[in-house]
């Protein structure tokens, strides 16, 4: 008689534990053991390894996958388990380790693979190949594509996170925590009875105070120099929306600027800026024309601007010319800083809200949220876990499914929070994100390629595209590693029908077939995938940390993030004064819901899992394991030269910090 020593290790999450029977089968290449029973009172706790021993008359060959059932006890009711893997010692000496992470609820068999990474032609044995094909069958049951709106991605099928997969949804920790922060912001509006006053504000003393109860140290910069040019064109570099600033080498012919009607620092004139390479636009043309919504019974607007900047001898970014509208005329007048005090902030507040609803639909929601939904949702269709994608990729997906049902759900739902308090809730919101998904390329979501099509390669204290570009480096450095482990010709990627299959979902449900994105609809080489799965790590994880992180930030006091306005962008100088802005501002009640939802949107859940960290062990071979240190090593490193960086900064920019940064789309 043989004896395979068998090691369990529940997980440590809460509620992973169960009181039912276990059962396990060994699958090796050559026989299987029988169905055993794992006996052992309270053997499978939260954070237990648990010891047992299965018999064989015979030796089963290298393993290659365990099967595992779990079986109430009689009057007792099926309870959940979370197994986070399994190892087995075999006779020979060998041991063989079958990572899961996975929650087991019902009764029935489910069969894990032994770990070391495989492709699809490379499953050479009948019944591993059968489970192969069985789990993506039924993956494909589990998680189907559902068209949201027409011209958007595809999405997720399902309107409710608790008939989610139990694998996709949140941890009992980061659901607790998410629902107790969303209750706290509506007992904080309860209690001050701000969420039911429509009252406009009367003075920025009050807005003050209802401020300082969601203050950071970087909101109360903001709140001391939010009027200032230099921070006003310093967030087109650092803030929520790095990625819309672009060189101007000459002027749109809808905005009808000439040289003695602007006057720059240095006395330079505008022709010869242009030509040096320091002029540079901002250019909203998205928003024209969108319908806006009604908010209090009073119809809310929306601009569509156009901001040129200066990039200063002083090295500073600063708005010398803003014009509310894609077109010129008589009633739209070009604002510039030469202009009274109020009518250039008002301008300039203009800008600002119209940045709030392209930010949060276009760079926010459709460029991280909805991708990351579209790369999730493809990888677990028609990948399966023992493929080294999967492996590599899956850390990626966590909780973003929740993350963006929930989203579907309470925020641009037709009640949901976006919807009722913002410009651009309503048919608006869908129009412009039909309008950015057709302008969204692939090379857009190459930060390298996209920082070279702007031509802000050489504008100086873009900390974004520094640190980015260090962080794009480290994640394509680590994803040729693994690749290149197991990809190692083109040939060997073009067979693989299983990668094949991930990319054309994405194609086809993520950007709608349409051969202009340039998304690939099919992988021919090894670099392609390279690059491709680069740009998917970063877009999970450093693109949006860097447009997330920041909301309460710089968004917290409202007059720097304004939601919506009121009155419509102004056809003339020289009326604007104080009153004019508060009138023109969000109402009470607007602003704190408003607040509440950046409040819950910037709070980091105590199970946070930053970039490079890696709970779950789903590589078992040395290689990948020293890629894995080597890619946390760097990470640490970059870290230090951007914390040594901020130190002489009278504003850190840390958004784009590995340490702070969530691995995935979580929030």
């Amino acid at each position: 008689m043989l004896t395979y020593e068998v090691k369990v290790f529940t997980g440590t999450l809460k509620y992973a534990h169960t009181f039912n029977n276990i059962y396990i089968k060994l699958v090796g290449k050559e026989k299987e053991s029988k169905r055993t029973w794992l006996m052992g009172a309270g053997c499978f706790f939260c954070g237990a390894v648990s010891s047992f021993t299965v018999p064989c008359t015979e030796s089963l060959g290298d393993l290659i996958l365990v099967q595992l059932d779990k079986q109430p006890l009689p009057l007792f009711p099926q309870d959940s388990w979370f197994v986070e893997k399994v190892e087995v010692k075999s006779p020979e000496g060998q041991t063989f380790i079958f990572p899961m992470y996975h929650w087991i609820h019902d009764d029935e068999v489910h069969t894990f693979r032994e770990g070391k990474a495989l492709k699809v032609h490379q499953d050479d044995h009948l019944f591993a190949k059968y489970s192969r094909e069985l789990e993506l069958k039924h993956r494909k049951k589990e998680y189907c594509w559902e068209v949201y709106a027409e011209g958007l991605p595809h999405c997720m099928k399902g309107t409710d996170p608790v008939a989610l997969p139990p694998e996709v949804q949140f941890s009992f920790t980061k659901d607790s925590e998410f629902k107790w922060t969303a209750v706290q912001g509506l007992a904080e509006m309860k209690l001050t009875h701000l969420g039911d006053c429509i009252d406009q504000w009367t003075d920025f003393d009050s807005l003050y105070r209802v401020f300082s109860f969601h203050k950071t140290d970087v909101s109360d910069y903001v709140e001391q120099h939010w009027q200032e040019d230099a921070f006003f064109g310093y967030q087109y570099l650092n803030g929520l929306n790095p990625s819309l600033i672009q060189r101007c080498s000459s002027l749109p012919s809808n905005l009808p600027l000439k040289d003695d009607m602007v006057t720059l620092e240095g006395g330079a004139s505008l022709t010869e800026e242009m030509k040096n390479g320091n002029i540079f636009l901002c250019d909203y043309k998205i928003l024209d024309s969108v319908l806006t919504s009604h908010i209090n019974g009073v119809v809310q607007y929306l601009c569509a601007p156009l901001v040129l900047l200066h990039r200063t001898p002083a090295d500073e970014m600063k708005p010398v010319a803003i014009q509310l509208s894609q077109s010129p005329g008589e009633n739209t007048p070009i604002f510039f800083p030469s202009d009274s005090k109020y009518d250039w902030l008002l301008a300039k507040i203009f800008v600002r809200s119209s940045e709030f609803n392209f930010h949060q639909l276009v760079v926010h929601l459709l460029r991280t949220h909805l991708l990351a939904e579209v790369f999730t949702v493809a990888l677990l269709r028609n990948i399966p876990r023992v493929h080294p994608l999967y492996k590599l990729l899956v850390p990626h997906t966590r909780f973003t499914l929740q993350i963006n049902t929930l989203a579907r759900q309470n925020l641009i739902s037709k009640e949901g929070a976006f919807t009722l308090n913002t410009s651009s809730g309503g048919p608006g919101m869908t129009t412009i994100l039909q309008r950015a998904m057709s302008l969204t390329t692939y090379s857009s979501l190459c930060l390298p390629n996209d920082i070279k099509d702007r031509g802000v390669e050489a504008v100086p204290n873009y900390y974004y595209r520094d640190d980015g570009m260090l962080m794009w480096n480290i994640i394509h450095r680590f994803v040729s590693g693994i690749i290149k482990y197991y990809y190692k010709n083109d040939s060997e990627v073009c067979k693989d029908e299983e990668l094949q299959n991930y990319i054309g979902d994405i194609w086809t449900h993520g950007f709608l077939s349409k051969p202009d994105s340039g998304i690939p609809n099919s992988f021919s080489t090894v670099e392609q995938v390279v690059e491709f799965v680069t740009m998917v790590m970063f877009t999970c994880s450093a693109q949006h940390s860097a447009v997330n992180t920041g909301q309460l930030d710089l968004g917290g006091w409202m007059p720097n993030f304004p939601t919506t306005l009121k009155l419509s962008p102004p056809s003339t100088k020289g009326t604007a004064d104080e009153q004019t802005l508060l009138q023109t501002l969000p109402d009470v009640n607007t602003t704190v819901h408003g607040l509440t939802v950046l409040w819950l949107l910037s709070t980091q859940s105590s199970d946070f899992v930053a970039i490079g960290d890696y709970p779950q062990e789903l590589f078992t071979e040395d290689e990948c394991r020293e890629l894995i240190k080597d890619f946390q090593n760097n990470l640490r490193d970059l870290d230090y030269v951007i914390d040594r960086r901020n130190k002489d900064l009278p504003l850190p920019y840390t958004y784009m910090q590995p340490k702070q940064m969530e691995n995935s789309v979580a929030i």
